[in-house]
């Protein structure tokens, strides 16, 4: 007999069977049992991943003469030729290669016979997108309306090229990406059924090379069969990758956590002989990185059953503050990569760069479970040798919420000799638009009787009935008296209590402005680091 690929060998037959793809499975099984099909399905996801298995089990289930638990029974005539592909009612094309309309005309003019052996006919369109526009304008009719023993299952790698007119005829199923810890899962399964040896550490390369796809995964699988000879080592599986295992990330990174350059570059050497992909290792370092990150951040939001053990111990030994910078490096090293003399070269440049521009103060960082937030104006500046870049203090400026920001401000502004309508309009504990009317207005005069405001003719859009009654009844509250409110708009040249509290704003702003740009530390990260202040970052606390 001819060898059978594993991808094809063990291609589901039934739903049980399909790996990762529970919401899909789920609601076909649903659709089954209760009788609800629809005439169109549309499959999307990437390739790989079971649209056109799935599709195909779906054509099994609806006309197998003995579901079982709504699964196709696979001993019955009509499952049994599905499964040898001699199953007349089912007609699959690849619209890859028929994307004229003739093709699409002459396939519908049989729909409207009845089905040979089952009870609908199937029409599976694999890679639909590529029709042509003229060919979905022939499939619409028909799509809508079909014969009632016609089903139509379409399956997309790209569903944006469809046109929404045949998008909404469809019931639309997005298959996932599978994770590695399912692929790893599925290999071991496969391995075991075949009686092949195989290492974990193999099949855990393995199972990130696939990227997502089942099927790429058991083709790298079957390969890695013939090139081990009959095993799946792990030595064998990283050559013929031409990739590093996981391990070399994880000793990198430890050595990276412990500040020893040493070790990182004799890592690199042994790397350099089994002709690695440099690009390929920085991108498993940051993928490595990011999962760090989640954990420290988020405990449950990565996938603790593959590499757990590694992501925590790495997590233990990095800061988060670390793990962002050797990220951000690392990115803009890998787009930088094809820029060096040589990929090796380059890719020692960025795990260089990683230790050079590490704070001196992350293992004090480390050792403090939350570090004080405080002015850089009261920052120590630290003295800078010459050997060594200055040890950078992580005094940022504190946001505020806009209420407490806005109180300081006016504590501020009503120390000044002209505040008493100022002191008014925070007593009053007014808001919104009548609370912007008083702030653009000066107080004139005021008694029992009478309160006269001159207002800003710039912003004579505040004034309204409502926004005159409200702050009159705010008035009249607050001087216990029914007094009347008169508003005339004039210009004057008494500053409003809204430019008092934009000009100490503004001075606020400056200040803290200066204090960053005396500071000593910045100006020691600036003469040696080439660092700047990015515009718009500073804020007062």
């Amino acid at each position: 007999m001819n060898y059978q690929v594993l991808a094809r060998k063990w291609r589901p037959h039934n739903f049980t069977e399909v790996v990762g793809q529970e919401h899909v499975v789920k609601s076909l099984m649903n659709a089954l049992q209760h009788d609800r099909l629809h005439h169109a399905y549309l499959f999307t996801g990437t390739r790989g991943v079971g649209k056109t298995t799935i599709a195909r089990i779906l054509a099994k289930a609806i006309n197998c003469e003995n579901l079982q638990d709504f699964n196709p029974c696979g001993v019955c005539s009509v499952c049994r030729d599905l499964d040898e592909g001699r199953f007349m009612d089912l007609i699959e094309v690849d619209a890859a290669s028929r994307t004229k309309v003739e093709d699409t005309r002459d396939l519908l003019d049989n729909a409207q016979y009845a089905p040979n052996q089952g009870r609908y006919k199937v029409y599976l369109i694999d890679e639909v997108h590529m029709l042509s526009g003229h060919s979905f304008n022939a499939l619409l009719k028909t799509l809508e309306e079909p014969p009632p023993h016609v089903k139509f299952l379409l399956a997309t790698t790209d569903p944006h090229k469809i046109p929404v007119t045949v998008l909404s005829r469809c019931l639309q199923f997005n298959l996932k990406r599978l994770l590695p810890g399912q692929i790893f899962t599925q290999m071991e399964f496969i391995l075991q059924q075949e009686r092949i040896e195989a290492e974990p550490a193999a099949l855990k390369s393995l199972s990130r090379a696939a990227d997502g796809s089942m099927r790429d995964g058991l083709s790298l699988l079957d390969q890695a069969i013939v090139y081990g000879n009959g095993k799946v080592g792990a030595e064998d599986v990283n050559a013929m990758l031409g990739a590093v295992a996981q391990q070399p990330v994880e000793d990198i990174l430890t050595a990276l956590a412990d500040n020893d350059a040493a070790a990182i570059l004799d890592k690199i050497d042994e790397l350099a002989n089994l002709t690695p992909d440099f690009s390929d290792v920085l991108q498993q370092i940051l993928q490595v990185l990011h999962r760090i990150a989640l954990l420290q951040q988020i405990p449950t939001a990565i996938d603790q059953d593959f590499d757990a053990d590694m992501i925590a111990a790495l997590a233990s030994k990095l800061t988060p503050e670390d793990v962002q910078l050797y990220y951000q490096i690392g990115l803009i090293g890998q787009r930088d990569l094809d820029l060096a003399p040589d990929p090796r070269s380059g890719f020692e440049m960025v795990m260089l760069r990683m230790l050079t521009f590490r704070p001196t103060g992350t293992e004090a960082a480390q050792a403090k479970p939350a570090q004080v937030r405080q002015p850089a104006s009261k920052v120590q500046a630290q003295p800078v040798s010459s050997q060594s870049p200055p040890a950078y203090n992580q005094a940022t400026v504190a946001e505020q919420p806009a209420a407490i920001a806005e109180k300081n401000i006016q504590e501020t502004v009503v120390q000044n000799h002209d505040s008493n309508w100022m002191e008014m309009v925070a007593a009053m504990k007014i808001n919104g638009l009548t609370r912007e009317l008083a702030h653009n207005c000066v107080l004139e005069s005021i008694d029992d009787a009478v309160c006269t405001l001159i207002l800003d003719p710039g912003h004579k859009q505040l004034r309204s009935s409502r926004t005159e009654e409200n702050l009159q009844k705010a008035l009249q509250a607050y001087r216990k008296t029914p007094l009347k409110l008169v508003i005339t708009t004039e210009k004057t040249s008494i500053a409003t209590p809204a430019v008092q509290l934009t000009k100490a704003r503004e001075d606020r702003q400056q200040a803290a402005v200066d204090a960053i740009n005396s500071d000593e530390n910045v100006q020691s990260l600036k003469e040696h680091l080439g660092a700047r202040v990015m515009p718009g970052t500073i804020e007062p606390i």
